[in-house]
């Protein structure tokens, strides 16, 4: 597992999304370390929620960092869950970036290619920049800023080591996984992040949404003119947002001290 370490202040992990390699969320990981000590990872082969969770810990305690705010964008989220909701103690907060809430399903051809990744996998691939097609427009409506994004994700792919079966499997995990029952062992304070709902063509809103109603005193923030890619298309919002959820923490903290 590849970690990477950017920043200087109040540590951070943030957790990348389903490909598996941190170089998705790089834009991520740039903007927030203007705020915070960031760590990001890829996550690992075993495609186990509870494996990355284990390597986090350690990757914690060979840096000596006692406590973390702990991000999660996409299914990244259900590794910082898990997290938050076994390692109470590590944990400063958590935020939850577009995650698959409680109870959340595979749409039925999602579930055909996690059978056949190798041969419907390149058709996913194919399909993915016309899903998203709507959303970066309105995120990035100048066209060159849209081609530069395309190249950068082209380029995590092409260079970052993505498999398609790794993909499949952690796909598959989004309904074995009981993220109810996490969710309503977090004791942290928790941001849940989405971005627009007529945007979001990948996690429906309402689904990461649902976190409100099983994680007590979680909060929520909209991205504006994004969907599921606000994380990475507008990463200095991004950032802000979480930047301002942190420090209204260390605000409470004063006021009760």
């Amino acid at each position: 597992m590849t970690f990477v370490e950017q920043g200087n202040g109040p540590p951070l992990v943030l957790v990348p999304g389903i490909p598996g390699p941190w170089q998705y969320v790089r834009p991520a990981v740039d903007a927030l370390a203007t705020s915070f000590r960031v760590l990001s990872f890829s996550l690992g082969s075993e495609c186990s929620i509870e494996s990355d969770v284990t390597r986090l810990e350690q990757e914690l305690d060979r840096r000596r960092i006692s406590q973390a705010v702990v991000c999660g964008i996409s299914f990244g989220g259900l590794v910082a869950l898990r997290f938050a909701a076994t390692r109470p103690n590590r944990t400063r907060a958590l935020v939850l970036a577009s995650v698959p809430g409680p109870g959340a399903k595979l749409k039925p051809r999602h579930r055909m290619y996690t059978r056949w990744p190798y041969v419907f996998g390149p058709l996913f691939i194919a399909e993915t920049p016309i899903r998203l097609r709507r959303e970066v427009r309105s995120a990035l409506p100048a066209g060159f800023d849209r081609l530069r994004f395309h190249l950068s994700q082209l380029r995590a792919f092409l260079t970052a080591g993505v498999s398609l079966g790794q993909i499949a499997r952690r796909a598959c995990l989004i309904e074995e996984l009981d993220i109810g029952s996490d969710s309503g062992r977090v004791a942290a304070p928790t941001l849940v992040v989405t971005g627009e709902a007529a945007l979001d063509w990948v996690i429906p809103v309402n689904d990461t949404v649902g976190f409100m109603r099983v994680i007590r005193g979680a909060t929520h923030a909209v991205l504006e003119h994004t969907g599921h890619l606000g994380t990475i298309t507008q990463p200095a919002v991004f950032a802000a947002t979480v930047r301002r959820f942190v420090d209204g923490l260390r605000t409470e903290n004063d006021e009760v001290a």
